[in-house]
């Protein structure tokens, strides 16, 4: 990549409320004792444990960075788990990561400290026959060098690390990664440059596409959380990557973003890979990277809550290590009859159903079908509209959505992947940003919600409100900038559009033009009389992912017309399971 296309801004030492006890550089190794606990409110250790603390490991290019290893006592070689991330490796009893887990509902109990956030806990590895390897990356606190986000770089550093780990004369050679948000994007990169002793990879739930997950989703520049993950993160002493800048610089697919997808094609190495349906951040881009990436030995499971509760659930853990034990302990466990796919399937009044077991994603008995939508009626059926009709709103009306509603007569079960085939036209304008949302209904019509996290006190009803659509799942959402429609046949399925966000083509006065809108993924079950809502807005539906990230205002104005019907037969695609009625 073009080096020039990269921007930076000055680094900033760690602050107070990210430093934890194990912050202060001081290399050197030693023995935690069983009982140990690095404070009050957090686990104790149940095994003894050696620290090898601050310990240099220099990169190809001479950049020498920090790490941290916890390995159990002992002269046997034992596999390693890297947790790769920029969040600073002694962060885990700093204030703000205890106030993530107070955030979610989680009890700081659970953990003991010394993992990395959203990390593998040395007290259960090594109590288990694995080290961890905790390293502050490129340009992170104590580390050499400007650090990046989510790049082929980071693969290149980490494939350093992975082979100067297998070297040590404590490992066995065998070398996995582990961890949620970014320790699993790196792990696609990382991957991808297939280091030798790389055995095994758990991604869980991360994007795999900087541009169409993070900063440019639909080519719509809604940078809220990239702006809380660059001015939050990568503390240290030299400079961090301005992706923000970047962003503004470069709105179209350009080298920059491409050097942050990983190759998919490269990545060969067993994988289990966790998602969920209701992380509006992940949720696009694991699946992606799940279904693009050539490992012939892939387990996905997809969960009905968040990533954190979700990691650190201990049968969860226990799943986890069958995993490792088969690959980096080569331990016939059974792991291999695992079924490929385990999928939830979302009730939203107390009935969900999880570990569904399936050869594949969409199980193969699931079929793509058409809703078509009336704009005169606003609902939607399998049948199309014989006469054409408009759903018009005005940006900045009340309201400034149109809606439009089906009802299903028996019980109805939705596994897959949604998409939407709309006719539009700006009136008043040349563009519009188009946001999109599938909702369910109950059998009178109120819609239906469900917390991913424990917490569901008076205060978390309050943040997720008009945002944190990380906490609260409200249905299967999409967006597009309709100027950048321009559909990449090649990385398209019949199912899943995808857009090369190469060109702009703006709307003349009166055209009315077709799209395809991809939605996350779903797994939802109708009772007999309850409905299904698909909503069309020129704003945001669900607001910011994150908790305090800044909201996105669209540049839109005029009126946006959804055509319908006739010629112009506008529909929603969902996917039905076979056996389950359409209606």
């Amino acid at each position: 990549m073009s080096i020039d296309q990269k921007m930076y801004v000055p680094s900033h030492p760690l602050p107070a409320d990210r430093t934890g006890i194990l912050t202060a550089f001081q290399p050197g190794t030693r023995t935690l004792a069983a009982g140990f606990q690095a404070a009050p409110q957090f686990r104790a250790l149940p095994v003894d444990i050696v620290l090898e603390k601050d310990v240099p490991v220099v990169l190809r290019d001479g950049v020498t960075i920090h790490v941290d290893i916890f390995r159990p006592v002992g002269t046997d070689p034992v596999p390693v788990i890297v947790a790769w991330s920029p969040y600073g490796k002694g962060q885990g009893t700093s204030a703000s990561v205890m106030g993530v887990f107070g955030l979610v509902g989680l009890d700081n109990g659970i953990v003991s400290g010394l993992e990395k956030f959203e990390g593998p806990d040395p007290a259960y590895w090594c109590g288990q026959g694995y080290a961890i390897c905790n390293p502050d990356i490129r340009g992170v606190v104590d580390s050499d060098g400007d650090s990046v986000l989510w790049d082929r770089q980071e693969g290149r550093d980490c494939y350093d690390l992975i082979e100067w780990l297998a070297e040590q004369e404590w490992c066995s050679g065998k070398v996995g990664m582990s961890g949620t948000s970014y320790l699993a994007v790196s792990q696609w990169f990382t991957a991808a440059e297939q280091p030798p002793h790389l055995a095994a990879i758990n991604p869980w739930e991360g994007v795999s596409d900087v541009y169409r997950d993070l900063v440019l989703r639909g080519g719509i520049p809604d940078s809220g959380f990239a702006a809380t993950l660059q001015n939050n993160s990568f503390w240290g002493r030299n400079r961090k990557e301005d992706i923000l800048a970047e962003a503004e610089q470069y709105p179209l697919m350009a080298e920059l973003w491409e050097d942050k997808i990983p190759a998919f094609d490269r990545i060969t190495v067993p994988a289990y890979v966790v998602a969920s349906y209701s992380n509006t951040l992940h949720t696009a881009g694991t699946f992606r990277a799940w279904r693009r990436m050539a490992s012939e030995q892939k387990w996905l499971r997809i969960h009905n809550s968040q990533e954190w509760p979700d990691y650190y659930d201990q049968s969860n853990v226990e799943d986890l290590r069958r995993f490792f034990d088969h690959f980096l302990r080569n331990e016939d466990n059974g792991w291999e009859r695992t079924p490929p796919v385990r999928y939830a399937l979302l009730d939203l009044q107390g009935g969900d159903h999880v570990n569904i077991g399936a050869g594949s994603f969409p199980p193969s008995d699931v079929a793509a079908t058409k809703f078509y939508l009336d704009g005169r009626a606003r609902t939607m059926a399998t049948k199309v509209p014989a006469d054409g009709a408009m759903a018009v709103y005005t940006v900045g009306a009340n309201p400034d959505t149109v809606s439009f509603v089906a009802r299903f007569d028996h019980e109805t079960v939705m596994v897959g992947y949604p998409k939407a085939h709309l006719w539009v036209e700006a009136r008043g304008s040349d563009d519009l940003d188009l946001f999109v949302l599938v909702q369910k209904l109950d059998a009178f019509g109120t819609p239906l919600q469900q917390f991913t996290v424990p917490n569901q006190s008076g205060m978390i009803h309050d943040v997720t409100e008009r945002g944190a659509s990380i906490l609260r799942y409200k249905g299967s959402d999409g967006r597009l900038r309709v100027s950048l429609r321009n559909v990449d046949e090649a990385a398209s399925t019949p199912d899943i559009p995808a857009h090369s966000f190469d060109r702009i083509e703006k709307l003349a006065p009166g055209q009315v033009v077709d799209i395809e809108m991809d939605l996350l993924p779903i797994g939802l079950v109708f009772h007999p009389g309850e409905q299904i809502r698909f909503i069309v807005s020129g704003r945001s539906l669900l607001g910011p992912m994150m908790p305090g990230a800044a909201p996105y205002v669209p540049a839109n104005s005029g009126q946006h017309v959804i055509h319908t019907g006739g010629n112009h037969a506008s529909y929603v695609q969902l996917p039905i399971q076979a056996g389950q009625a359409a209606g």
